[in-house]
């Protein structure tokens, strides 16, 4: 029996010693990792466990910015910029991967994933961790790339329906609608057909009050790029709409823009300058407001729109003027904001908003609304101006790394 206690205390002893070791080294390795500030999820952390993701940026030895923008054929593009600090100062990279619109989460993960751990390799490169690293080629290369038989045409058609109630109220909504878009780096051509229909049933005492609004539209805009600042189109735009007072409104804009920065730089900056001016053909369903059953208008539009992606954050905002030349006082001046910021270590500023000071509202019908109208929003009201506004604040403190995963209960 004594023998058995000195063999079994043995026997532990030695595993103790190896499991410290092993801890030890652990230990050592995780100390020795690239520390890389981004926005990871818990599959990206578990899937590269060979960084450090540490929650404040002045610490990391990589940041990573990363932007997402869609594709002609309904898919999109994620692009990683990667940027190096301290010793690893005046590294970069920049690395993309696509996605059609058909692919599973689970295949676009994988792929953002395998793109990561490529983009990192020169940076784990000069880490003690090198060592453990091994790189794989697991396909044949072809020789030719196969030719395309839709010549990049893409079409997708959607359906969607909802509703809710209960006894005193119900809502319904369907929506359907047809695209067809071209895309490629000298043009695009974007089409759309769509409908909707939104009905309200309010039952008060014994009152019965219904609300329905039908909605069709056709899209067509078309840009033709010049050089790497400057491109031209035309957009048409045809509107039926119970709730906007149109039995029919036909709108052809031509147009030039200017971006102050290349568009090769679009996915971190940009600066597009958008001036378009056409004329629209209107024909009401109740006579407007300026004793008006159908009329041609020119109009005019300018628009400035800013969207910058770097370490500190994001920004995004458009301001658009538009006016009608019959008589300038009907103009419309719009803003929209959105930012997401990071103000000091651990605080974030988030918003988004949108204000408009409206005076071009030529379709309103003319006489008094009822008060079923406004209530059950069913036309257009009167107004000189609309807004729109989000705001919220986000603090985090606490250990500076982000490595590990618990998905037990859910998250």
């Amino acid at each position: 029996m004594n023998r058995i206690i000195m063999l079994l205390t043995l026997a532990l002893s030695f595993f103790n010693v190896f499991s410290q070791e092993a801890v030890n080294k652990s230990d050592t390795l995780r100390k020795d990792a690239l520390s890389v500030f981004m926005e990871a999820s818990d599959f990206f952390k578990k899937e590269i466990p060979f960084i450090n993701y540490v929650r404040d940026i002045k610490v990391a030895d990589v940041y990573i910015i990363t932007t997402e923008e869609n594709t002609g054929s309904g898919g999109y593009v994620s692009t990683f910029f990667i940027v190096g600090q301290g010793k690893y100062k005046g590294m970069k990279d920049t690395l993309k991967c696509s996605f059609s619109p058909d692919e599973t989460l689970d295949n676009r993960r994988a792929k953002q994933v395998k793109t990561l751990k490529l983009g990192l390799m020169r940076y784990v490169a000069k880490t003690p961790l090198a060592q453990f690293m091994n790189i794989n080629f697991s396909e044949p290369l072809s020789e030719t790339v196969s030719s395309d038989k839709w010549n990049s045409w893409v079409y997708s058609a959607s359906m969607y329906s909802s509703s809710y109630g209960q006894k005193s109220y119900n809502y319904s909504y369907i929506d359907g609608t047809l695209t067809a878009n071209r895309i490629t780096e000298k043009s695009k051509f974007e089409s759309s057909i769509s409908f909707d229909l939104q009905t309200n049933k309010n039952v008060y005492n014994d009152s019965v009050y219904k609300s329905t609004i039908r909605e069709e539209y056709l899209y067509l805009r078309y840009v033709k790029s010049i050089n790497d600042h400057w491109s031209a189109g035309a957009l048409t735009y045809f509107q039926k709409s119970t709730y906007s007072n149109y039995n029919m409104s036909l709108r052809i804009m031509p147009g030039i823009e200017y971006d102050i920065f290349p568009y090769s730089q679009s996915t971190r900056r940009q600066l597009r300058l958008l001036y378009n001016a056409g004329f629209e053909i209107n024909n009401y369903i109740e006579e407007t407001t300026l004793n008006k059953g159908k009329e041609t208008l020119a109009k005019q539009s300018i628009s400035a729109n800013l969207s910058i992606i770097q370490k500190w954050g994001s920004v995004s905002s458009s301001l658009t003027w538009s006016n009608y030349f019959f008589d300038l006082a009907y103009n419309n001046l719009r803003l929209n904001i959105n930012a997401n910021l990071r103000i000091v270590k651990g605080l974030s500023f988030n918003m988004s908003g949108s204000f408009a000071f409206v005076h071009d509202q030529i379709s309103l019908p003319l006489g008094v609304s009822t008060l079923e109208d406004v209530l059950l929003q069913r036309k257009m009201q009167a107004t000189d101006y609309s807004y729109s506004t989000y705001f919220g604040f986000t603090y985090t403190f606490g250990s500076i790394y982000n490595n590990v995963v618990n998905p037990r209960f859910g998250n």
